[in-house]
């Protein structure tokens, strides 16, 4: 792993554009230096950045030799307690776009190099504040969209998910020091006691991963939410469902069959998870060219779904298009939705749910019946407790191989020095996840994702 830059970098620390603050953030070894250079303290007596005591806020003005640029307070944080571990400073400046701008630039000028994206979070793990998962995490609570998503992002930030890795890492180093062991003292062989030792702990590895696999589909569905797609004819209140399930009026509602003509993307929050509901157009025959490819491209939505509402008009008899999309679609996971209840109440099946877009009966329970589509059937799930990402879950997979081939070579009694190799296969795929294996373009590739000023 390459040493850490020592240069003092700086960024804007909050979304750009009007705001009544933004945050300039300064770490590094010359942080100090640099607030020196570009504020003036307000009163005779009041310290420089650079003898002001750790965590104080100052008020004052950003100079450069313009004159002033703003009006600020500065906030003094000296390391080791800071987020990077690193001197920190920290500028509160107005939140229009030009004057910040025009503040950072002071802050460059005066020997700060711009920050790259994720660059404080990438010197907080390498500096050891954070592991590599809990530096993911600072990613997920910022891009949370629902409260369970915003509470598995918040656990792992506190280190839950490091805990459980590391520790079936131990379990897995204790192991590999007695085949290495035996290694080193060739003329004594594993005696069968340790050997079945060795098998166990190695079957209880694989068993702990495999429970830590089983958790990389609710990680995704918390962080990027379910494709959801609202289907139907024309008609059948599919827009109406939208803007209920959204709570706001999103996609224009007509008695005019064909009004959608196209696909509408929102997300909502339900039951603490991100589902993001395209509504589709009509599917129907039609001799109107816009019309179908309005149909075309609901099809191709309804296909690339994780979830699919079919809503079928609940106050007439069930048309043979209804029949012919059940069974078009009966691949998916799905929830017939029968709207219209207020105007009859329709006989349907005991999958179904009976609402109305006009009173909102219903809405609870589709709400209940999308959560429990979701988690399949579980709808407690284990919410985020150990809720892996795509590369977690690659090292995982890779460190499960390595554990059943080092446990079949034991069976077979193969040379230690094969069982060893697999072992510590095993053993640096998991650490790659907290970082302790990490190569350097593992980690510029994670925290290239970051954005700047974090």
């Amino acid at each position: 792993m390459a040493p850490l830059d020592t240069d003092t970098i700086a960024a804007i620390a909050t979304p750009l554009g009007l705001g009544g603050l933004a945050v300039i953030r300064i770490s590094g070894d010359a942080a100090l230096t640099i607030a020196d250079r570009v504020f003036r303290p307000a009163g005779t007596k009041a310290p420089r950045p650079s003898n002001a005591l750790t965590h104080t806020v100052h008020y004052g003005w950003v100079v450069d030799q313009s004159g002033v640029l703003d009006e600020v307070l500065l906030t003094v944080l000296h390391a080791p307690r800071t987020f990077t571990r690193e001197d920190t400073v920290e500028v509160s400046c107005h939140g229009g776009p030009l004057v910040t701008k025009t503040v950072l630039a002071a802050v460059l000028a005066a020997g700060a190099r711009l920050a790259e994206p994720g660059e404080f979070t990438k010197r907080a793990f390498l500096n050891g504040r954070l592991d590599l998962t809990q530096a993911e995490a600072v990613a997920d609570v910022i891009h949370a969209q629902t409260e369970l998503a915003l509470q598995a992002a918040q656990e792992q930030l506190a280190g839950k998910l490091a805990e459980r890795i590391n520790g079936v890492r131990d379990r897995l180093m204790i192991a590999l020091a007695h085949i290495e062991a035996h290694l080193d003292f060739p003329d004594e062989d594993i005696t069968p006691d340790t050997q079945e030792a060795l098998q166990v702990r190695i079957s209880g590895a694989i068993a702990y991963l495999e429970t830590l696999l089983a958790s990389a589909r609710e990680g995704q569905v918390l962080r990027e939410g379910v494709k959801t797609a609202i289907i139907g004819r024309p008609n059948a209140g599919k827009s109406s469902l939208l803007n209920q399930l959204l709570g706001r009026e999103r996609a224009i509602v007509s008695p005019v069959a064909g009004t959608t003509r196209d696909t509408i993307e929102e997300v909502a929050n339900i039951r603490g998870i991100p589902v993001v509901f395209v509504d589709t157009a009509g599917m129907r025959e039609s001799g109107d060219q816009v019309e179908q490819e309005g149909i075309r491209r609901s099809r191709e939505a309804a296909s690339a779904a994780d979830l699919v509402l079919h809503v079928i008009d609940g106050s007439s008899t069930v048309a043979a298009d209804d029949a012919a999309l059940v069974a078009e679609f009966a691949f998916k996971t799905r929830v017939l939705v029968w709207n219209k209840v207020d105007l009859a109440k329709p006989t349907f099946p005991s999958d179904g749910i009976g609402v109305s877009c006009i009173t909102g009966e219903g809405m609870e329970a589709l709400k209940d019946a999308i959560a429990q589509a979701v988690w399949q059937g579980d709808a407690q799930g284990s919410h985020g407790h150990a809720c892996i990402n795509a590369r977690h879950q690659d090292a995982l997979r890779r460190s499960h191989a390595s554990l059943q081939r080092t446990q079949a070579a034991l069976k077979a009694g193969a040379a230690l020095e094969l069982v060893a190799f697999e072992l510590r296969s095993a053993t640096a795929a998991i650490g790659e996840i907290v970082g302790k294996t990490a190569t350097d373009d593992l980690l510029d590739r994670i925290f290239s994702q970051f954005c700047l000023g974090k």
